[in-house]
């Protein structure tokens, strides 16, 4: 008996008992469908917390204004102002490495309209040298300029669903938009960008989506909008260095400067980008090895189920198998059609849990929010396993199945 014949007796043997044959099949179909979900949802959340932390500047380190409590912001502003561009000169100064040091604010909002409509929006305002710190990508316009910002000019770059939403399919470029009291010039339009707050693989840093976010030169939003007077003169400082430094090193450096201008008071915090991309790098490794093993455990289940289903099978056919052997098949045979039947089950098994997996991946990508990468290694690594275990399976009923002597299974009732 050749494998040809082999595999046709063996696909006809497990088209005898489909719903046997399908129910066996269950722990690959699940095995490997949670296989590729995981390694799927793994990998995009590895991929948008690569595009966040490129946003920030892998390079860089960052100095963030905290939070404090109402209560306690009186007494802590008695001895420090909070972040500010008295830090940034210091820094500048003081820390070796660096190239340079560029300012951000937030700016609350309550208006935001064009002449057409209203939209809700976050007002940011940043240096003109923001893009030679993290990546700002532009689909329309330019980003604003130097004398633009020394001259406290009052034009904006916005993001893509703002500009859906106050200009609809019109051009934007040169329009104007109301922010609070203040009218503002669009010269830019940001890229669409897929980043969401519902990753949290990097700790605090917040993954934001740039598609409602205004942008206004740093010198505009400090001087011709109104903020808390307690508030930290400066939300967030980037700390751009040059690329023989090290920025763990650099944060190093950075801390005790902040606690002696800041009086000790911990109104800041100094965030390593580029430390907390191999954080969650180390995060998703612990994720993809417990989920893995959850779905190696289904796969071994799996395994079990077929070789029960093939044990039984072995029981079963001891007949059919002393007839064969009476007609010329040798030991090998009964051997190869037994565990080619074991083969057929996995892989029909897997081929279903390719699908389930890839529709299981695309439903988290479409109704949780989570980015998902189908990868073809992910699919090559399931499908083999999957193969694995069912010859692994297959293996103890045929040898079973080609011990068995011809005679007493002819008698066998």
């Amino acid at each position: 008996m050749n494998v040809n014949e082999a595999f046709a007796g063996a696909v006809l043997s497990l088209g005898k008992h489909k719903l046997r044959t399908a129910l066996t099949m269950l722990g690959m179909v699940f095995g490997v469908g949670a296989v590729i979900a995981m390694l799927s949802i793994g990998g995009g959340a590895a991929k948008s917390a690569v595009a966040a932390v490129e946003k920030l500047g892998a390079h860089n380190v960052i100095v963030r204004s905290t939070r404090i409590r109402s209560t306690e912001l009186a007494d802590v502003r008695k001895k420090s102002l909070g972040v500010s561009m008295r830090d940034a000169e210091a820094i500048s100064e003081s820390v070796a490495g660096v190239e340079l040091v560029v300012p951000r604010i937030e700016v609350e909002t309550y208006k935001i309209m064009s002449r057409e409509a209203k939209a809700k929006g976050k007002l940011i305002g940043i240096s003109w040298r923001q893009p030679y710190v993290a990546a700002v990508a532009l689909s329309e316009g330019r980003f604003f300029q130097r004398d633009e910002e020394e001259q406290h000019r009052q034009v904006c770059v916005i993001g893509d669903a703002l500009r859906r939403d106050l200009f609809g399919l019109s051009p934007a470029i040169g329009r104007q938009i109301k922010v609070n009291d203040v009218w503002l010039e669009v010269v830019g339009v940001l890229a669409a960008s897929d980043s969401s707050r519902k990753n949290g693989l990097l700790g605090s840093v917040p993954t934001t989506s740039t598609a409602r976010q205004i942008l206004i030169p740093f010198t505009t939003a400090a001087r011709k909008f109104d903020r808390d007077p307690l508030e930290a003169p400066v939300d967030e400082l980037t700390i751009k260095l040059k690329e023989d430094a090290q920025p763990t090193q650099a944060a190093e450096l950075i801390r005790p400067l902040l606690e002696r201008l800041h009086s000790g008071a911990e109104d800041y915090e100094v965030v390593v980008p580029e430390a907390l991309l191999e954080q969650s790098r180390k995060t998703q490794r612990i994720f993809d090895i417990v989920m893995g093993s959850i779905a190696g455990i289904s796969l071994l289940v799996g395994g079990i189920g077929i070789m029960n289903i093939m044990l039984a099978s072995v029981l079963e056919r001891t007949r059919e198998i002393g007839i064969r052997r009476a007609v010329g098949a040798k030991a090998r045979d009964i051997r190869n059609l037994f565990i080619i039947e074991s083969f057929a089950i996995s892989i029909l098994g897997g081929a279903m849990g390719i699908a389930i997996g890839i529709a299981l991946a695309g439903f988290v990508a479409a109704f949780a929010g989570w980015p998902t990468v189908v990868s073809a290694w992910s699919i090559v690594l399931a499908t083999g396993v999957s193969a694995s275990v069912g010859w692994l399976s297959g293996v103890y009923p045929a040898t079973r199945a080609a011990k068995l002597d011809p005679i007493e299974a002819l008698r066998y009732e």
